[in-house]
């Protein structure tokens, strides 16, 4: 079995890396395929016939590929036989200045491996899974005499029991919903119900038995979480025929009250399962995954099979996929989709991979057993896997048209904006104060195929005046365009903006062009968006150019509406930062200054002595006597009031 590694959290966006597998060196770091080879070969005689990964590096370090093999000495020299390379792998080995190898104890840990590794340093020359989201979860808890229901997200550590995963936060909050009337589980947190005196309005509705205000026993609701686990565990059809057999017998008992609550139960139970946009009757637990190829593109669809339901489908579009087979692609997206995914025993894909057995078996340990991967030929498994290909045809279709609509909309941004090229990399800025109070400036960004929210920054104004806009965005200029002229002066890591967009008119643009005039940058397109004529309420936006010049669009114009949807992004983000800073202050205390004192100091310290400034005025012996709290931390606390003794 095979042993999960574990790799440092660091991480490179998508677009840094595929610039850098494009970029031509210069001087000295000119591709050199000889020089490549070169490297190649010294490694390949310090490297023995075992199983690891191997990572291909560049002139500064940036890793280029990352690659597992069975016997790495075997497989690295492969990369010295240039002529049976094909293109793609000719310019890598042309790059290549550095290897770093790592040996594990089997291939199928190396393949968990390079699956990790990717993820960390996104390759540019590595087939790379762009949807990286965490998948929703539905966790009923183990950890309290009343058991709560409620979704979860990212790493497994409450005690419990998961279910999932499901394609979106959507289909869990409708399934969560149906549970909660069919079992009358609590949602609410353990603090919330801790208050109660009386039931909420959950109970009114009958979506909770209130175990809050005892409305409900122990060994009562111990009964309802039993068939919540057997519901989402599979066994759907032994509960509600449990369920059907309760109603008839209160119906006969002449308890029609209890007859029509049951009757209710058993009807989100018929909800549920009749939701299912996907018939998986008689397939059990399984993942299937179906790829469909086209325009250069490719598309993964993947439904998750639970007990029998559909919990859910989403289709992914893996990039660096141009001269590989689909084969490879897919076992490639395989591994790095099952690398924070727990697995199902059974995973159905639409054709034979040559390394099946191997993923299986680095797949094991995550799944708890013995995974199979299997292509369906009959049956309920090959009419859903039939299912799962015209969905990912039907994606891939969208999302070529999509593309095309996106493309033309760049095109026309760069046009009206007058810019030499469409623009790669978008920055959108705004500030965010309530009377000057925990100003920021906040920066989003954009490219192709969206928004990079892992780039967005957010700075604290330092230096300008708070209630000063125009200084405002002046300083977050000088920190940004600062700083990446520091790190990048000759703008090869694709952290240089294409264009900047800034929230504002004519005031913002001056104070931009300022900043960025007395850094000496003067070649980067400049755009400011304020509110029409009538502020906006007619939708219409004025766009300020660096020059004095205005322009405007018409209200219909779909490139309003992706400008507008950029503004409207950095205004989420700038409110969502401030609203975020404002809650730390309120709570913020005297006390936080102290160095040493955590909350269960500074808790203890406030319950004894009610205000910061009464622990303030209070003597070391009365410090001393405080519940909670040493002699020494008393010291330390007197000492930072009382300096000079």
């Amino acid at each position: 079995m095979a042993r999960k590694p574990s790799a440092p959290p660091d991480r490179e966006t998508d677009r840094f890396q595929e610039e850098r597998a494009s970029t031509t060196l210069r001087g000295s770091e000119k591709p050199d395929i000889e020089l490549g080879v070169s490297v190649i070969r010294d490694t390949v005689n310090t490297l023995k016939p075992k199983p690891g990964v191997y990572r291909m590096q560049d002139a500064k370090g940036d890793v280029l590929y990352v690659g597992k093999a069975r016997a790495l000495k075997n497989r690295v020299a492969n990369y010295t036989q240039v002529d049976r390379l094909p293109n793609r792998l000719r310019r890598m080995v042309s790059q290549t200045r550095s290897m770093t190898i790592v040996t594990t104890n089997s291939e199928a840990e190396a393949l968990l491996l390079e699956a990790q590794l990717i993820k960390r340093f996104r390759p540019p020359y590595n087939v790379l899974l762009r949807d990286d989201k965490s998948f929703p979860f539905i966790l009923l808890r183990g950890d309290h005499a009343y058991p709560r229901i409620q979704k979860h997200r990212g790493a497994r550590k409450a005690k419990g029991n998961y279910y999932g995963p499901f394609a979106s936060a959507g289909s869990v909050n409708t399934t969560i919903n149906a549970l909660q009337k069919l079992f009358l589980l609590r949602s609410c947190n353990d603090g919330f119900m801790s208050r109660r005196d009386r039931p909420c309005l959950l109970y009114q509705i009958k979506r909770c038995s209130a175990p809050c205000v005892d409305r409900i026993t122990p060994e009562d609701y111990g009964e309802l979480v039993r068939q919540a686990k057997d519901f989402l565990g599979g066994k759907s059809g032994a509960v509600q025929r449990e369920i059907e057999v309760q109603m008839q017998a209160a119906a006969e008992a002449l308890d029609f009250e209890r007859a029509a609550m049951l009757r209710d139960r058993l009807r989100a139970a018929t909800f549920i399962q009749g939701s299912q946009a996907i018939n998986a009757e008689g397939v059990g637990n399984a993942d299937v995954f179906a790829m469909a190829v086209k325009g250069g593109q490719v598309a993964v669809q993947a439904f998750f099979i639970r007990g029998g339901q559909n919990w859910g489908h989403r289709a992914f579009f893996p990039s660096h996929t141009e001269g590989l087979e689909e084969a490879e692609v897919m076992t490639a997206f395989l591994a790095q989709f099952y690398e924070e995914v727990p697995p199902a025993r059974l995973i159905l894909v639409d054709r034979e991979l040559p390394e099946a057995e191997l993923l299986a078996e680095a797949l094991c340990e995550g799944a708890g057993g013995k995974v199979e991967v299997s292509v369906p030929q009959r049956g309920d498994r090959r009419r859903l896997m039939e299912q799962a290909q015209r969905n990912a045809v039907e994606s891939l279709d969208r999302r070529l048209a999509e593309s095309g609509t996106k493309a033309r909309t760049m095109r026309e941004l760069a046009e009206f904006l007058e810019l030499s090229e469409v623009p790669q990399r978008i920055e959108v800025y705004d500030n965010s104060h309530i009377q000057g109070t925990n100003a920021l400036g906040a920066m989003i960004v954009a490219g192709p195929e969206g928004f990079i929210k892992a780039q967005y920054r957010k700075w604290n104004i330092k230096t300008a005046q708070t209630n000063d806009d125009f200084g405002m965005m002046r300083e977050v200029m000088t920190r940004r365009f600062g700083k990446v002229q520091e790190d990048d002066p000759d703008r090869e890591s694709g952290m240089w903006p294409d264009l900047v967009l800034i929230d504002g008119g004519k005031g913002q643009m001056s104070s931009v062009k300022e900043a960025l005039g007395e850094l000496g940058i003067e070649d980067v397109p400049l755009i400011a968006i304020a509110k029409g004529p009538h502020h906006g309420r007619d939708g219409r936006e004025v766009f300020h150019f660096p020059d004095g010049r205005e322009k405007m669009l018409p209200v219909n114009s779909p490139l309003l509406f992706h400008l507008q949807n950029l503004r409207d992004e950095v205004h989420r983000f700038a409110i969502g930062a401030h609203r975020a800073k404002r809650s730390r202050a309120i709570t913020a205390s005297p006390l936080d200054e102290i160095p040493g004192i955590g909350p269960a100091r500074k808790r203890a310290l406030l319950l004894h002595f009610g205000t910061a400034g009464k622990v303030r005025a209070a003597s070391l012996e009365d410090l001393q006597r405080s519940p909670g709290v040493s002699s020494a931390v008393a010291q330390t606390v007197y000492d930072f009031y009382h300096p000079n003794g």
